[in-house]
């Protein structure tokens, strides 16, 4: 169910009465496939196999594709070139081979061509920033406006920071605004916004900062239909809603909420326009999403009660009915169309097409527990789920907790095939926003400054702890695994603490100073933060680090890898390998080829997801009622 009948669904837009959307499908090798619904409801691929809609601009990507009255540019993954299709036509490339990336695109119809991010990685060149340099020179980002048909120079708007983002123009085509933002920082700790004339030849002149700087984030800037230029703000402590007015920038909300995220991808969106002073807005409050209307002119707040608990940030809004891609507690997550007068809701599109009924489904339970300094920490907890099986006698479940990516990232309490997994199983699941997670405002985000792999280790072992305490799970029996950051909190935690007794690292980071060496343009700067300046804490990077701790490890681990990964490259989890199967603990080590920072294919994700399993129940003792493929474990006796 989890490969094969499981899609991702993301980045829909509107394009007249057409809406579009991306599909990634595990079952065509993880490929991008831009989708389009026709006003009479006919749904057709416009990509085929094998272009893939998918961009590597700060190797996250997002903003991969651009529709303007029926026709479509795209970055393809596989070439990094931008490919034009017209209505009946083949795919042609409009961008020339090389090493150069392409996202968040716009279409200039004054002057028939694109705006868009580029980011260069033939020409590279030391960073914008002093005290950068030593890590040697890097891509270069730029904002570009090239031919919208492939015929002629592209030719550079704006340049000069570390990174650019957000291009954006004005109804009438006269105005564009963008973010900029330079090393160390993240744009979630800081960045600007500024906006330019465009004349008429193309150039900008006259640019001026509107927002942001050093310790104020700026998210999603957006133009109103008459040519108002709004953004989101964290200036309060929370990402809010303003705009740039005739007396300066104003506040449009007021909430100890989030209407926007961790710009991570791309041509994220979290409201829209649905006439002059009417804004859409999909919002977070306390890590559970909401959907309302904001009256600019009253600078009011008005919430649409809907199921929905999981909005992803791309909103679309047209003639009072918006499209989302959403999810509840109990129904996965879909391309949602909402008539927001009355609240109806359809499903366009489902990202599973299975049904699992309700008696198999663990619905969350939101948890806020006690944590180090006096302070509470939060989590979405799933217990365990299955109409077709009985607790032993005394017996408590095991407890797997799950630590997110980022680490600038958070859980939701959406409905997930992948958690619903666990839960079938016996296994109660913990999704823990530990400090420094999205959702709960700049003052939680903050927790991490400096504690990476401390203040998320005390989270994730505070939250077992308690519900232990609680009566509500084994505590002989506690699992930890993640992602990325998360695999790094999982392999810190195994490695620091005795809380839990195994655990699985997926492309986890093992090393912290190799990663800051080695990792790619946008995050190289990132734990300058998160830890500490390199080198001159170099003590932080290697104190934290398990690799050079396995001395204190006495837990069976299991680490999976893409081969293609460049975030956090296979040398870190091979050498956590072999340094844990020297000392003679059970591990095993699962690496995959043509993946990279996250599994896109269908026979990775269910070898990755049963080995998890089957590890577990060799650590566990127990038998698993699934028949999975076997896994070799180092240090272990066969059974």
């Amino acid at each position: 169910m989890l490969a094969e009948q499981t899609i991702r669904i993301g980045a829909p837009a509107l394009d007249g009465d057409d809406l579009y959307w991306l599909e990634l499908r595990p079952a065509e090798q993880g490929r991008n496939v831009l989708v389009r619904r026709s006003a009479d409801g006919r749904v057709a691929d416009v990509t085929t196999a094998p272009h893939n809609v998918r961009s590597r601009v700060h190797e996250y990507g997002g903003g991969a594709y651009l529709v303007a009255d029926r026709v479509v540019w795209y970055s393809n993954i596989a070439d990094g070139r931008i490919h034009r299709v017209d209505p009946g036509a083949e795919p042609r490339p409009i961008t020339r081979e090389g090493e150069l990336r392409y996202a968040d695109m716009v279409y200039d119809a004054r002057r028939d061509r694109i705006v868009c991010v580029r980011e260069d990685h033939e020409n590279l060149a030391p960073s914008s920033t002093p005290g950068a340099g030593d890590r040697g020179p890097e891509p270069v980002s730029a904002i570009v406006a090239l031919p919208a048909r492939g015929e002629g120079r592209q030719r550079v708007l704006v340049e000069g920071a570390d990174f650019h983002a957000a291009p954006r123009l004005s109804p009438d085509g006269a105005r564009l605004c963008w973010q900029s933002w330079n090393h160390p920082d993240m744009p979630w700790d800081g960045c600007e916004l500024y906006v330019a004339d465009v004349d008429g030849g193309g150039s900008l002149s006259g640019a001026r900062l509107v927002a942001g700087g050093r310790g104020e984030s700026i998210a999603q800037p957006s133009w109103s239909p008459d040519g108002v230029l709004h953004f989101v703000s964290d200036r309060s402590g929370w990402w809010n809603l303003y705009r740039d007015g005739a007396a300066g920038v104003e506040a449009l909300t007021v909430e100890e909420a989030e209407f926007a995220g961790p710009q991570w991808v791309f041509g994220m969106s979290q409201y829209a326009f649905d006439g002059l002073s009417r804004i859409v807005c999909a919002y977070t409050v306390a890590g559970v999403s909401r959907l309302g209307i904001v009256d600019a002119g009253e600078r009011t707040l008005t919430p649409i009660p809907l199921p929905y608990n999981d909005i992803s940030p791309w909103l679309q809004v047209r003639g009072g009915v918006a499209y989302m891609v959403a999810a509840t507690a109990t129904e996965p997550r879909a391309l949602v169309r909402v008539e927001l007068a009355t609240g109806a809701t359809r499903v366009i599109r489902s990202s599973e097409s299975v049904d699992l009924g309700g008696e198999w489904i663990s619905v969350p339970e939101t948890l806020r527990f006690p944590t180090e300094g006096g302070r509470d920490a939060y989590a979405f907890l799933y217990p365990p789920r299955n109409p077709d099986c009985t607790v032993p006698g005394g017996e408590l479940p095991p407890l797997l907790v799950r630590t997110h990516g980022g680490p600038t990232a958070a859980q939701a309490p959406a409905f997930s095939l992948d958690t619903q997994y666990w839960t079938t199983r016996g296994f109660a699941v913990l999704d823990v926003n530990y400090g420094g997670s999205s959702g709960y405002g700049r003052e939680y985000r903050a927790r991490l400054d400096g504690a990476w792999g401390v203040v998320d280790v005390e989270d994730c072992v505070n939250g077992a702890l308690h519900l232990v305490r609680a009566g509500r799970v084994d505590g002989a029996r506690l699992a930890i695994d993640g992602g990325s950051a998360g695999g790094y909190t999982t392999l810190a935690a195994l490695t620091f603490r005795d809380t839990f007794a195994t655990g699985a690292s997926y492309y986890g980071v093992a090393d912290l100073e190799l990663l800051a060496l080695h990792t790619h343009k946008f995050e190289s700067r990132y734990m300058d933060r998160l830890v500490g300046p390199y080198p001159e804490r170099r003590d932080l990077y290697r104190e934290r680090s398990p690799i050079h701790h396995t001395d204190r490890l006495a837990r069976p681990v299991i680490l999976f890898q893409g081969l293609d990964d460049r975030v956090v490259p296979p040398e870190q989890a091979e050498a956590m390998f072999e340094a844990v199967r020297a000392k003679g603990l059970p591990c095993a080590y699962l690496a995959f080829e043509g993946e990279d920072h996250g599994f896109r294919k269908a026979e990775s994700i269910v070898r990755a997801q049963e080995a998890e399993l089957s590890f577990y129940a060799r650590v566990f003792g127990f038998e698993p009622a699934d028949p999975v493929e076997p896994l070799h474990i180092e240090n272990l006796p066969a059974t």
